[in-house]
């Protein structure tokens, strides 16, 4: 009966395996607590960014009468400060994940052309 022998060519290639797993491992892993971090530090910034945004739409709804260039300027400028707005309460509204999932679904449904 013949016993179990490794040559060794073979068990260098085994710990070579072992070494490039232990290294994809450690990748996975930093990968992961990058990205956790990330996801922590936009949604610890979210209050602040829709502030900012809600401030921004406030102030050019308030200046949008007053901005020369006629009827389509001020259309344009309330429509600037509606979509701020509406960007503001997504960002109240939605957590990093959720905003990252509403990404990529809008990037899968409009793939866009191929160069």
């Amino acid at each position: 009966m013949a016993g179990k022998h490794t040559s060794p060519d073979s068990a260098q290639a085994e710990a070579f395996g072992r070494e490039v797993a232990d290294q994809v491992r450690e990748a996975r892993d930093a990968t992961f607590d990058a990205a956790y971090a990330a996801t922590k530090k936009v949604d610890e910034a979210r209050p602040v960014v829709a502030e900012r945004l809600e401030t921004a739409a406030s102030t050019i709804e308030e200046r949008a009468e007053r901005v020369p260039g006629g009827q389509k300027v001020k259309e344009f400028a309330q429509a600037a400060a509606d979509s701020l707005s509406t960007t503001a309460d997504y960002v109240r509204s939605h957590d990093a994940r959720r905003m990252i999932t509403d990404v990529e679904t809008v990037v899968r449904n409009n793939p866009g052309r191929r160069s």
